[in-house]
């Protein structure tokens, strides 16, 4: 299947948390979208690999994606290296998108910016035909994604354009709270984490009328871009 948007993230609901409310604006108008998650956030404070896996399941039909992996990459341990890049190549030709949206390029937790990194040298690399790729016995031919961009997560970073994500904000909600080990519910008894506590649902708001703010509309999602983006039409601008 080829996808028009790969969405990268380092953890399970990375995607959710940052981008949602875009994947599902994008799956709306008919594009298909997929996520590639690269580890199954196991050294998070609540939760087991197990039960978010399951709830990344959840979050998926609720957006509608086309596509979403696991790359299955130790959390925390994980490097911007040849072997982790070789590793997201394979998906990038598997997928051949058009557009990848990647983690931010710093934040609070270093795998956010360190999975940014990842993810766009691999998707550079991903076009060189010299590397050589095999998937399932396949040689795979080279793809490098038109345009890579990076949402923005718990930092802020001032943005280079915003999505009006309004009329899915509840969908993004949804998604969100379909990782119910990660956020805040008064009957779970683990330790509280930095996402866990009740304001931090309030937080994702909060950023989120504050993007929207800056376009004009309720919600939106800001995002960073690797290099200019240029326009056909001086009307298709908002």
């Amino acid at each position: 299947m080829k996808l028009d948007i790969l969405v990268i993230a380092a953890h399970p609901d990375d995607a959710e948390l940052a981008c949602s409310g875009t994947i599902a604006a994008h799956i709306a108008q008919g594009y298909k979208v997929g996520i590639l998650d690269l580890t199954k956030g196991e050294m998070g404070t609540r939760g087991t690999p197990e039960i978010r896996m399951a709830e990344s399941a959840d979050a998926s039909k609720i957006l509608g994606l086309s596509i979403r992996e696991n790359l299955g990459l130790k959390d925390i341990y994980f490097r911007d290296d040849e072997a982790h890049q070789l590793e997201i190549i394979k998906i990038i030709r598997k997928y051949r998108p058009e557009i990848v949206l990647a983690n931010a390029v710093t934040d609070r937790h270093p795998d956010h910016g360190k999975g940014g990194s990842l993810a766009s040298h691999a998707c550079f690399m991903s076009g060189l035909r010299k590397i050589e790729t095999n998937l399932n016995g396949q040689m795979q031919e080279a793809w490098r994604p038109k345009f890579v961009y990076h949402y923005i997560q718990n930092n802020y970073i001032k943005p280079d354009f915003v999505v009006d994500i309004t009329p899915y904000w509840e969908t993004k909600i949804e998604s969100i709270r379909a990782f119910k080990s990660q956020f805040y519910d008064p009957s779970n008894k683990e330790p509280e984490s930095f996402i866990s506590s009740a304001g931090f649902l309030e937080f994702i708001e909060a950023r989120a009328k504050e993007m929207g703010h800056s376009i004009m509309v309720k919600y939106g999602e800001g995002f960073t871009v690797e290099r200019m983006i240029g326009v056909e039409n001086l009307f298709s601008l908002k």
